[in-house]
């Protein structure tokens, strides 16, 4: 996996094969990246990434230069690389917390302005991460929830639900927290 933009450009990070994930392909990543360039200045962002596993969105995020990235994963191993990487790469603008995404976001009470979420594909109830995070107001005016999903999933009847996106075998859904004006320009279209 290798940072694509910010100071840490072009940085290769080597995992260690024993962590449990599927990284983030680098073609998605990309492609995610340039989609929310045009509706984000990144220096000015809060950032959640769940479901973190190798940190491949998280160290995207903090080269960006993120106002605040928190990385979550239940598992150790995943969150000690985390940490270590974080801490060789000199990122101050990283917390890395070890703790289940479903009770993070039940229980959160802070306000980001991009949720990433990328919980195994053949994983449960995933649609329980957008409800907890539109239930709790995770998100600030006009933030927005990208969901890493496979193909099977389709979430188009979700009220919060602004679009999908298909990269090979990856997929993401967006998510947006829009302020009234918005909603009600989209009702009078």
């Amino acid at each position: 996996m290798r940072i694509i933009s910010g100071k840490n450009r072009g940085r290769q990070i080597i995992a260690p094969d024993n962590l449990p994930v599927r990284p983030t392909t680098d073609m998605g990543k990309e492609s995610l990246f340039n989609i929310l360039n045009n509706y984000f200045y990144f220096d000015r962002v809060k950032v959640l990434d769940l479901f973190s596993g190798t940190g491949n969105l998280t160290y995207e995020f903090a080269s960006r230069g993120a106002v605040s990235v928190i990385a979550i994963d239940s598992d150790q191993r995943c969150t000690n690389f985390i940490k270590k990487t974080t801490e060789k790469l000199q990122y101050q603008n990283v917390a890395v917390i070890r703790q289940d995404a479903f009770a993070y976001t039940a229980a959160c009470r802070q306000k980001f302005d991009i949720i990433f979420a990328d919980p195994p594909y053949q994983m449960e109830n995933i649609d329980k991460i957008i409800q907890n995070v539109f239930a709790n107001e995770l998100l600030n005016p006009d933030g927005w929830l990208v969901l890493e999903h496979s193909r099977e999933h389709d979430f188009s009847e979700n009220e919060h639900f602004y679009q999908h996106r298909n990269y090979g075998k990856v997929n993401f859904s967006f998510f947006v927290n829009m302020t009234e004006e918005e909603g009600k320009e989209a009702t009078d279209e």
